[in-house]
């Protein structure tokens, strides 16, 4: 049952992530660095990608690919969250929670491959 609520929960969680491409595309537009081209595109993309994401992990015949590639996903953004710890002061978000938000990285990691195990 646990497995069930903990995936139903990662998938929304990646959804509303996806949505929040769109709906604040600004923020994510300025967490990369400046000299990365595209950033609009880039951020659009990754919010659709997420979005494919949490819908992938709910059907049960693409569950545990979409658990690879999701777990692919958080490993591709990481850099991006290591930049803005460097660089707290861009962001109207407190300084330590842009450091805890990296292990927390390595944990939804830990709970996508968990819920996607076949």
């Amino acid at each position: 049952m646990f497995r069930v609520i903990g995936l139903y929960l990662i998938s929304f969680l990646f959804f509303l992530a996806g949505v929040g491409h769109f709906v604040m595309d600004g923020f994510f537009i300025e967490a990369m660095p400046e000299w990365v081209p595209f950033r609009p595109f880039i951020v659009y993309v990754s919010g659709i990608v997420e979005i494919a994401l949490a819908i992938s992990l709910l059907y049960k015949p693409t569950r545990s690919r979409a658990g690879i590639w999701t777990t692919l996903f958080l490993l591709l953004v990481f850099p991006v969250n290591v930049y803005m710890a460097f660089f707290p002061a861009q962001y109207d978000v407190p300084a330590y929670a842009l450091w805890l938000r990296l292990p927390i990285q390595f944990v939804l990691i830990w709970w996508v491959l968990k819920v996607t195990k076949p």
